[in-house]
């Protein structure tokens, strides 16, 4: 192997030890991170939803994007960029958010639950190929959002600075916050904790660009699995992690925060992929560009906070397996609404694909 790819599998191991540890102070099970329902929760803690079990400020976002930020600044890799189709680019990232949580977790939970032994996120995993699989098949015909361009510090600061003042909040004036008195909301590791621990997470995710879509893409493209390689370190030390520690639980059946419904775990992360795959990176890949210092992936961001408070306000989020009151093991899923939601995001990927590929290589 080339050296690089021993860093790359260093900070998958480093991001699957961080992911552990945090669940294992107070996180969901199987959440050590999720950018999805992290992103989801920031929504609901600034009001821009109201469902009460999924609201609280999670440090692990702001550390992510303030971890990139430093690294990026320490090495000279910040670049202060925008402009290429911001408005595209917001509406790709809320159907991002509308698949991944519908599926309930983006492409890193993903493989958090598959460590953890999770079956349904197996029939994730191949709806995520698929859908990576569609989008590169536009990129093989020409499909662009076209270039960034060069911008203002400020403009590339954006997001670093925004996190930078939710933090500052959250010090300081807590009670302007919600924050979820029961559910996955309620479930977290002590902030501080939390903020060290994501800070060298983004650090190393910015330095090793970790990107379980631009992996899959690359391999897909250019038999190039050097981003691969960290995401398989992800996944085996959270394996190894859980077997250890007796959390380790196979099966499709009373998984935590997860679904058994299987058509829409397929359709959503077809949805999560295929939109990524057109942004150029996953949700945290999202993150990590943006504290580095690019504009479009700062509105990105905001799309997919955008895209989860609307997730919840017209329940179109999965909701996960449970036990009645009988006893009863009830499956989960998505509502009719967040089915609609699906196919409507489908539809549209469809159509910015084939409006953005080369006119001359679509008729080819």
């Amino acid at each position: 192997m080339k050296k690089i790819n021993w860093f790359v599998i260093a900070a998958g191991v480093a991001v699957g030890l961080a992911a552990l540890t945090l669940t294992a102070l107070g996180n969901p099970a199987n959440m050590g991170f999720c950018i999805a329902c992290f992103e989801r929760d920031i929504a609901g803690a600034v009001g821009l939803h109201s469902a009460a079990k999924v609201q609280y400020l999670r440090r692990e976002i702001i550390g992510l994007v303030l971890g990139a930020f430093l690294m990026a600044a320490v090495s000279k890799e910040f670049r202060a960029k925008a402009g290429s189709a911001p408005a595209t680019r917001f509406v790709l990232g809320a159907f991002v958010m509308i698949g991944a949580l519908a599926f309930l977790g983006c492409p890193l939970r993903m493989v958090l639950r598959l460590g953890g032994g999770d079956f349904n996120a197996v029939v994730g995993l191949i709806g995520f190929v698929a859908g990576i699989g569609i989008g590169v098949a536009f990129l093989k015909r020409g499909f662009t959002l076209k270039r960034a361009y060069p911008a203002g510090m400020v403009e590339g600061s954006v997001l670093p600075i925004v996190m930078t003042g939710l933090l500052i909040l959250g010090l300081a004036a807590p009670s302007l916050l919600r924050a979820s008195e029961e559910g996955p909301g309620s479930k977290h590791a002590p902030a501080l904790i939390a903020l060290a621990i994501a800070v060298v997470v983004g650090a190393l995710a910015q330095k090793a660009r970790l990107c379980m879509v631009g992996g899959i893409r690359d391999m897909m493209l250019f038999r190039d699995g050097t981003l691969l390689y960290g995401y398989a370190a992800i996944f085996a030390t959270v394996l190894i992690g859980n077997l250890i520690l007796g959390s380790f639980h196979p099966g499709f059946h009373s998984q935590p925060i997860a679904h058994s419904s299987q058509l829409w775990n397929f359709l959503g992360m077809v949805l999560a992929g295929w939109g990524s795959v057109l942004l150029g990176g996953c949700p945290l890949r999202q993150l990590i560009l943006a504290g580095e210092g690019n504009g479009d992936c700062t509105v990105t961001v905001f799309g997919m906070i955008v895209g989860a408070a609307f997730a919840h306000n017209f329940a179109l989020a999965g909701n996960p397996d449970s036990v009645d009151q009988a006893g009863a093991y009830v499956v989960g899923g998505i509502a009719s609404t967040g089915k609609a939601a699906v196919v409507i995001g489908l539809v549209v990927l469809l159509a910015v694909s084939l409006i953005n590929s080369r006119k001359e290589e679509v008729k080819a």
